[in-house]
């Protein structure tokens, strides 16, 4: 009977092989590890400022206009306060765009 076949003790070799492999494992994980952490990193300020403009361009548009479209069916007043609101939204917007920009990323 060989060492290759079950309910046998391990050789040398086989103790050998194992070591290696373990070595081996260890090496991966330790090299996967640090790939994974360079990739979990925050996004740059670029990028949440690019964020944050889109999200007050949409919701300055949506906001005055459905304040706009709400004062208009309680008021009676359709179409005119949802063109005034939603050019207000769209004049917020840009202003808040404005600030956002003069920002400097760190």
């Amino acid at each position: 009977m060989n060492g290759d076949e079950p309910g046998q003790d391990p050789t040398d070799a086989d103790d050998k092989r194992l070591v290696s492999l373990d070595e081996r494992l260890k090496a991966a994980h330790h090299a996967e590890k640090v790939r994974t952490e360079s990739k979990q990193k925050k996004p740059d300020k670029g990028y949440s400022q690019g964020n944050r403009v889109l999200s007050e361009l949409i919701a300055g548009i949506a906001g005055g206009a459905l304040i706009g479209w709400v004062l208009d069916r309680l008021l009676g007043t359709q179409p005119l306060l949802l063109l005034v609101m939603l050019f207000l939204g769209i004049g917020v917007a840009f202003r808040n765009i404005i600030r956002i920009s003069n920002e400097r990323p760190e």
